[in-house]
Formats: C-alpha cells, structure tokens, sequence
C-alpha cells in the first residue's frame, strides 16, 4: 500500500522523490519505497523528512505514535507542569528571552503579559546577535479575536490588548531578524518558543489564558511533542499577515 500522505506533502512542497533524497543525504530509491511501499524510515531521517516537508511525523506514519520508543522520549520532553499560566516563574519567561540563541517563536493572541514582563529591546537585541525573532499576535480586527473575547468575557478588551501589546513590541520591529504577523486562527494553546525550549500554555473555553495550564517541554531528538507544537506554530505562520507599521493597526481599533 502506497502512503499517500507522504507523496502528497511532497507534491505540496513542489519536489519531486529525487530532490528529497538529495536534500535527506539517501538514495532515491529508499524513498521511493517509503512512498509506494510504505516502509517507515529511520528516526534520523523522519526527523528529516518531517523538517523538509513541515508536517507532523504522525501525520505521515501513524504508526509511530505507538512505538514505546517515541512515547518513552516523549514523555521525557515534559520538564514541569504548571496548573496555571499565573504559576510559571517570572525568571522562566525571562529566560526565554535572554538564553535564546537560534529563535524565540510567540503565538497568542494578546499576551500581554510577556512584553510587559521582558523588556521588546531585549528581542532586538537577541535579533542583532542572529536569532531569527518570530511574532504571531491575534488580528484585533478578527473574528477569532471577537470570538475568543466573548468567550473569557471580556467583550473588545481582548481586541485592545492585542493593540496594547502591538504598542510593546512596534519599536522592535524594524530591527532585521524581527518579524511580526496577524493570524486570525482558534488558538488551542499559546506558544513560547526559545530554541529547544518551549511552553505551551493549553486552552479551556470560557477561562482566560492566565488561568490555564502550563507545559514546560524541552525537545528531546525523537520525541514528538515539541514538534507537534511547532509544526501548528508554523501552520499559524504561514497564514498569518505580515506587520510592518502598527500604527493605522492600533488606530482603527482604538477608533471604534
């Protein structure tokens, strides 16, 4: 049986099997048979693949997320958990920030808290020493906004807290390295990415993000729950509206 989950992710990526062999360092051929015969690479080369391609390993090999291996490593990826967002100590969220090296990925749809907490220069400066700095703020213009504000009761408060965060983080944006977006996605947990190290702070309806749970993961190779989170993290991405000048952002919602 053919897996056709993998020769459409590779389709949708416009590559053809020998440019992802080229790209993996393996011979055509044993893609070609992880394709028509559904032979289940190697964790490196998953690993690989599912980074080329952008989709979730379990996705392509269902099968995996029951191999007592992955779920041993898994498991190993937990750090801490948190019973409320209100519970993870200041210093952590202040790590992320000046430990980052390689990246600091955000999703949320205010998160207020975070720029208030750490100085936005300080992003600027992790973007001058060459960490990519990636923003993703829920559009206050959005339905999901309005949505997600009626839902913890907070009416358009939650839409001026995202201007309120956009205030935060616009003198960092032109710093290269910087990015921000808008998406206009359900947001099932808020993301904070710092390299290897992430926080995922899970959703209740009806119960604003502080007062939800906190999963303190560290990517362990051949584990599977950091890159869940990333893989949605980069599905957000790559819909999501790029932001340069915040200003006319911040005006129309303040002009309602």
């Amino acid at each position: 049986m053919a897996n056709e989950r993998l020769r459409g992710a590779i389709a949708a990526k416009h590559l053809t099997i020998r440019q992802v062999a080229e790209r993996l360092g393996v011979d055509p051929k044993t893609v070609e048979r992880w394709v028509t015969k559904e032979r289940i690479p190697q964790p490196v080369h998953r690993e690989a693949t599912t980074a080329l391609l952008g989709v979730d390993e379990v996705y392509l090999w269902p099968s995996t997320a029951q191999n007592p291996r992955t779920v041993s490593v898994s498991r190993a990826e937990l750090v801490e958990f948190y019973p409320s967002r209100s519970s993870v100590p200041a210093d952590l969220w202040r790590s992320l920030v000046v430990q980052a090296r390689e990246c600091i990925d955000i999703l949320v749809y205010a998160g207020l808290f975070f720029p208030e907490q750490n100085d936005a220069l300080l992003l600027a400066d992790r973007a001058r020493e060459g960490c990519r700095i990636r923003l993703l703020l829920g559009d206050p213009a959005g339905t999901a906004v309005a949505r997600r504000g009626e839902e913890e009761g907070f009416g358009a408060g939650l839409a001026h807290r995202v201007t309120l965060s956009l205030r935060y983080f616009e003198p960092v944006l032109a710093t290269p390295g910087v990015e921000l977006r808008l998406h206009d996605t359900t947001l099932y947990a808020s993301i904070y990415r710092s390299d290897e190290t992430l926080l995922a702070n899970v959703h209740a309806f009806g119960a604003p993000a502080a007062q939800n749970p906190v999963l303190h993961l560290q990517r362990v190779p051949g584990g599977r729950v950091v890159d869940h989170y990333l893989t949605s993290f980069d599905r957000v991405w790559a819909g999501a509206t790029p932001v340069t000048d915040t200003a006319a952002i911040v005006a129309s919602v303040n002009g309602r």
